[in-house]
């Protein structure tokens, strides 16, 4: 089984940068894609032949919002983690298939300052609870930009960015939790001493000189470990200041 996962900063200008093409080529089994930045009323055009498409969209209108494309019809769909004050900016979709949840993911960013730092901690929290209480059913495979850059790897310059968003002590050491608590970074499982990354800034020629971050991850329960054949990073597509990332998986 193939999975893609892509941030595309806005579904509608990343159409006009190629994702069509990649989409089909891709041929993904499942397609997550993160901040959307769309509505339900606007996403007529946005659906592929032999997918089914799933939608959460936030409340604010071009903002934030998931989508998930998958061949195979779901047992059932989420939206959200089921708490009020986490589901209005359309985060989470997730899909129960026989064998496994999948959960397509944006995380909030704490963003400059650090003003929604306190808010990340208490939704990282909430976040783990909830991907816990899917896996006391089956396994799960969690998806998306996650905003955070887990080891000094995962980042270009970590010392000048010790302190900013998505790279801070609090960010990390909740993805450490996470993994801690049963899951796998799939990337750096198999490729433990790998640099490459997902997303650079649009500042500065970030992209053409590589300096980037890795905040985009596919996270599966450790039941899963055997069944990881490969983890991709397909950092030659354009289109949006991510790339997309890939998780091929016997399951």
């Amino acid at each position: 089984m193939k999975l893609i996962s892509w941030n595309v900063n806005g579904i509608r200008a990343c159409i006009t940068k190629g994702f069509e093409d990649f989409f089909k080529d891709i041929d993904a089994d499942i397609f997550s894609i993160q901040e959307s930045k769309m509505q339900e009323e606007q996403a007529d055009s946005i659906q592929f032949d032999g997918y089914y498409r799933y939608m959460n969209s936030a409340v604010k209108k071009g903002y934030s919002g998931t989508i998930t494309f998958t061949k195979k019809k779901p047992l059932n769909v989420t939206y959200g983690l089921g708490i009020e004050e986490h589901d209005q900016e359309g985060r989470i979709i997730t899909l129960e298939y026989e064998n496994f949840y999948l959960v397509n993911c944006y995380t909030p960013n704490s963003k400059r300052e650090l003003e929604r730092l306190e808010y990340r901690m208490i939704w990282e929290d909430e976040l783990r609870k909830y991907l816990k209480k899917l896996e006391e059913n089956k396994p799960v495979i969690y998806c998306g930009d996650l905003n955070v850059a887990h080891q000094e790897i995962d980042i270009k310059n970590p010392a000048t960015n010790h302190h900013s968003a998505g790279f801070t002590d609090e960010e990390r050491e909740k993805m450490t939790q996470l993994l801690d608590s049963g899951f796998i970074d799939t990337y750096r499982m198999l490729y433990p001493d790998k640099v490459e990354y997902s997303w650079w800034s649009y500042m500065r020629q970030a992209r053409q000189k590589n300096i980037g971050w890795r905040i985009d991850y596919f996270i599966t329960s450790n039941s899963l470990k055997d069944k990881i054949t490969d983890a991709k990073i397909h950092t030659q597509v354009e289109g949006s200041d991510h790339c997309p990332i890939e998780l091929d998986i016997d399951i």
